[in-house]
């Protein structure tokens, strides 16, 4: 069994977790200060597959104050605002065709709000904002109003480079939203994935609604599994060593060193998969050992390894619960593919799933309510959640094509996931119950194996 998985990656259900990445077609899988809360939350949301219950926020332009910014930047600030909220599918632009308050905001020292104006707008919330130079960059001091209450919810402000108002804008927008229902949006957070669109296999990045892709490395060889340190300082993924696949970091922090790791630990053997834990001390290592792929538990620093599952069975694809007391995983001791959860020592090893003959890719979400994976359905892959007690499982994206790999956004509103509905695999973004769907790659290549970086800090 060795050796076959480090000649030809294996057959088999196996070959489709592997493989898939490594075939030749491929055809596989700015800073912030934190609002104050002055009003409390406003009601939570409910969301429910087919009812989602969004809020309206009404965002007028907003005002210049001090050194001319100038008309176009704020103008383009606005836009996108309003395209972050968009993103989010719980807080929604108001169309500005229905404001009959105001279309500009008044400097905030002078700013009023009419409420009663703004309710039959059909706001639910107004964002009053200013925004002024701050040396080389720009700073947007905001306010969001509760319409119903006519109460000021929160206030804040955000600093970004004047130059890039896309990225300025959707922090504004993830804090409204935040204001709004009491967790922080994702549109300012990224997406790591693969993609051979270069020629090669390489790990690229983008931002969240698929703007601003660029390779993360440029190395020609293959790279699979991309997976985020907790804090997004680096990047940890897959590469092939003088034929061997192992772990590597690509580095956002001079804090972190890129590179390989964890080398002396597995030499001579083949590394498939890792993932670090919720602190980003330790690591869940998939690797080969007595003719079987087995899960490991490592220090970062490199410890010796603690072996956590030990069977002829193949054992891989771990993923940390948010508490990081336990680790689902997939295991095909049953015969067949299918989900297992256990404690972070090994211990009360359970099996997750029982219906379908193939379920892989487990992914927690952020609350621990939730572990969404893919199951094969008459030929291909649909995404479904189950919870950790395995007493509910059912669909959340179905399509006559694949759907694979999925990955939650930071507050567990998202899924992003690979799709070959277009007749090659893209990178796509949609609502936790399946709804709002929406691709986030185009162009020449194929895009799999997405996962959804932490909020920025």
């Amino acid at each position: 069994m060795l050796h076959r998985i480090q000649t030809s990656f294996v057959t088999g259900w196996l070959a489709g977790l592997l493989v898939a990445a490594v075939s030749a077609g491929f055809a596989s899988r700015a800073s912030a200060q934190g609002l104050e809360n002055e009003a409390g939350p406003l009601p939570t949301l409910e969301i429910t597959p087919g009812n989602v219950r969004a809020f309206r926020a009404a965002v007028p332009q907003f005002a210049e104050v001090g050194p001319p910014v100038g008309a176009d930047r704020v103008a383009a600030l606005r836009t996108e605002i309003e395209r972050g909220l968009e993103f989010s599918s719980v807080v929604l632009p108001l169309s500005r065709e229905a404001f009959l308050g105001p279309q500009m905001s008044a400097p905030l020292a002078q700013a009023t709000l009419d409420c009663e104006t703004w309710k039959q707008s059909g706001a639910d919330a107004v964002v009053q904002g200013e925004v002024k130079r701050a040396e080389a960059r720009l700073r947007a001091d905001i306010r969001v109003w509760d319409v119903a209450r006519c109460k000021e919810q929160k206030k804040g402000f955000v600093v970004g480079d004047r130059d890039d108002l896309a990225k300025l804008g959707r922090m504004i927008a993830d804090q409204i939203v935040e204001a709004l229902t009491g967790t922080r949006g994702v549109s300012a957070t990224e997406l790591a994935f693969i993609s051979d669109r270069t020629g090669t296999r390489e790990l690229f990045v983008m931002t969240a609604d698929g703007r601003n892709q660029r390779p993360a490395t440029r190395v020609n060889s293959l790279k699979m599994f991309p997976e985020w340190l907790p804090d997004g300082s680096a990047i940890l993924y897959i590469a092939y060593s003088k034929g061997q696949p192992g772990l590597f970091l690509t580095s956002r922090s001079p804090l972190v060193k890129p590179g390989p790791i964890l080398q002396s630990l597995f030499t001579g053997r083949p590394v498939y998969r890792g993932r670090f834990d919720p602190t980003g001390q330790e690591l869940a290592v998939v690797s080969s050992v007595d003719g079987a792929a087995e899960l490991f538990l490592v220090k970062r620093q490199g410890s010796q390894p603690r072996r956590l599952t030990q069977h002829p069975s193949i054992d891989i694809t771990p993923s940390w619960s948010p508490d990081g007391r336990q680790l689902a995983f997939v295991s095909d001791r049953s015969g067949s593919p299918q989900l297992y959860i256990m404690n972070r020592d090994g211990s009360n090893l359970q099996r997750l799933t029982f219906t379908g003959s193939y379920n892989a890719a487990p992914i927690w979400s952020p609350d621990g309510r939730w572990i969404a994976y893919e199951t094969r359905v008459r030929g291909q892959f649909d995404i479904w959640l189950i919870d950790p007690s395995g007493q509910i499982n059912f669909p959340v994206i179905q399509h006559p094509k694949s759907d694979e790999g999925p990955t939650w956004s930071p507050d567990g509103r998202k899924l992003a996931f690979s799709s070959s509905r277009r007749g090659r695999y893209d990178i796509y973004v949609a609502d936790w119950n399946g709804e709002n769907v929406l691709r986030v790659t185009e162009g020449a290549g194929s895009n799999i194996q997405p996962a959804w970086g932490p909020q920025p800090r």
